[in-house]
């Protein structure tokens, strides 16, 4: 079904990167031709392992809505833990797709029975790819990579081009190396029939 936008909402914990993928997403929705675009975060508790909630628009035309996503068309979920806590399905539209990092496949989530799921094992491929800091796995831009495949809203083009305005050199090829594993290994239960009018 198309949108006049697309809505982006992610739930991660703090540290692991939500708000700075958010950043990089609507970076490569502009290199991918969009021209309304924002990213907006949502602190509670300012904490590391906090639920911590960023979102996304995106446009052909200019947007002048800037507010938090509450009734977002795509979900995305850094840490599996926290569909044992957090609502994540909170407003999504009945088409919605959500893309959750894990290990296991789409329908072992009972939410697929309501949204197609997607899922990828963004730890594992940002772990394979040397996205190691300080013994944390930044799993954060790979999942960019599964979001790319999941949706086809961006392409892994625009995605390496938002990721060159983040890093340089061999941080850089790690993190393009990470998303575009995540491509290749993200599984879809469902259909994403998602797009920008």
């Amino acid at each position: 079904m198309k949108r006049k936008y697309l809505q982006v909402r992610w739930h991660g914990r703090g540290g692991q990167g939500a708000v700075t993928a958010a950043m990089i997403l609507s970076e490569a929705a502009f290199e991918e031709g969009y021209r309304g675009v924002t990213a907006a975060p949502f602190f509670g508790a300012e904490r590391r392992g906090a639920p911590v909630i960023a979102t996304n628009r995106f446009s052909w035309r200019p947007i002048r809505t800037y507010s938090l996503v509450v009734e977002p068309d795509m979900v995305v979920v850094l840490d599996e833990t926290l569909l044992e806590t957090v609502d994540v399905t909170a407003g999504l539209a009945p088409d919605g797709l959500v893309l959750i990092n894990s290990r296991l496949s789409p329908e072992h989530f009972p939410i697929s029975e309501r949204f197609a799921v997607a899922t990828t094992d963004a730890t594992r491929c940002a772990k394979e790819a040397g996205l190691i800091i300080a013994g944390t796995v930044l799993s954060n831009t790979a999942i960019l990579g599964g979001f790319a495949r999941a949706t086809s809203l961006v392409s892994l083009e625009s995605l390496d081009k938002a990721l060159a305005n983040h890093f340089q050199g061999e941080a850089l090829e790690k993190n393009r190396k990470g998303a575009r594993l995540a491509f290749e290994r993200t599984t879809l239960a469902g259909e994403c029939t998602l797009q920008c009018a």
